[in-house]
């Protein structure tokens, strides 16, 4: 992201009317702001759910702010949050590299800042919440290395279509889990970066890898939301039954379609559990307490195995959802 002079950031303020897409009451606590990049997607979504749900525990307020996967409209909304004079900051960036220009200014206002997944490339914050990306992905692919090796298809390559590699966490996803194949001697066909996270972007990148890659046997989705485009452009390319999906998180269709087989696992984190986390952080911190930089969550590496025994951590930190 371009730097950007303060006179440039005061425009920026001018423009933030109607940028709050949620908001509750305040209460004695004070006031936090979540910026998400992109509430429609579900992974945030239940990342607002777990945030809202910690925050009202401990007496807070909370304040929405989604970018909408856009750069401008993420600044925007900072400056508004910033602008309100909210007590702390939850953030969860469109990139690490936007992330820097958010903790400059929230730095130079005096606003603490927690980050909640995909991380920074630089700038001051009180703690880092994350998913265990590059282990979570490393076994995600021994489980597509061993599925395909039980069809007697390690010959075969496997395409991945990615979440943006300027993210942290997308650098280490795809690093565990090349891990994984590469000792398994499985080989990598490509890798097709998501920018819009459409359904017809989705489409066209599993379409086009299936083309061009006649012993493709796997796609590996770095999200969840879009997994119909892919066994959509899977079908329309006739290669049902040949080619498997595996994905990164989870989507509550997810607990029907992995024992079914339709998909062959998933990575999960833990995105309600992480908003929780991320809200205990910025209230020690506020309490004067000494907070953790970096804390780390597991991922639950799911499969038609495994997925039962599963399920009431899966329903409530990964779906956000009463375990049953």
């Amino acid at each position: 992201m371009k730097r950007i002079t303060m006179r440039a950031f005061a425009a920026l303020l001018l423009l933030t009317t109607g940028a709050v897409l949620a908001v509750e009451e305040p209460t004695h606590q004070g006031r936090l702001a979540y910026l998400v990049s992109d509430l429609r997607i579900p992974f945030w979504e239940i990342m607002s759910r777990g945030i809202r749900s910690a925050a009202a525990e401990r007496g807070y307020a909370v304040d929405v702010y989604s970018a909408d996967n856009n750069a401008k409209q993420e600044l925007i909304g900072a400056g508004k949050a910033i602008a309100d004079g909210v007590t702390g900051v939850i953030l969860s960036p469109t990139n690490s590299s936007a992330s820097v220009t958010i903790l400059r200014l929230a730095e130079r206002a005096g606003i603490p800042v927690v980050i909640a997944d995909v991380g920074t490339d630089g700038g001051e914050y009180v703690s880092y919440i994350a998913s265990d990306n590059r282990t979570g992905a490393y076994e995600l692919g021994r489980i597509l290395a061993e599925e395909m090796q039980q069809r007697g298809w390690q010959e075969g390559s496997v395409g991945i279509v990615a979440i943006p590699q300027k993210r942290a966490n997308g650098q280490a996803r795809t690093a565990g889990f090349m891990q994984a194949l590469k000792e398994a001697r499985i080989r990598g066909a490509e890798i097709r970066q998501q920018v819009t996270f459409s359904h017809e972007e989705t489409y066209q990148h599993s379409r086009a890898m299936l083309a061009d890659h006649a012993n493709l046997r796997a796609l590996w989705l770095q999200g969840s939301d879009r997994y119909q485009a892919a066994l959509d452009a899977i079908a329309d390319s006739g290669r049902e039954g040949e080619v498997l999906l595996i994905c990164f998180d989870a989507e509550p269709e997810f607990l029907q379609l992995i024992p079914e087989g339709v998909l062959v696992g998933a990575a999960m984190q833990q995105p309600f559990l992480m908003g929780e986390k991320a809200v205990l952080a910025m209230d020690q911190h506020l309490r004067g307490e000494e907070v953790e930089k970096s804390i780390q969550l597991p991922i639950l590496a799911v499969s038609r195995e495994t997925i039962a025994r599963q399920l009431p951590i899966i329903r409530r930190n990964v779906l956000g959802l009463e375990a049953q």
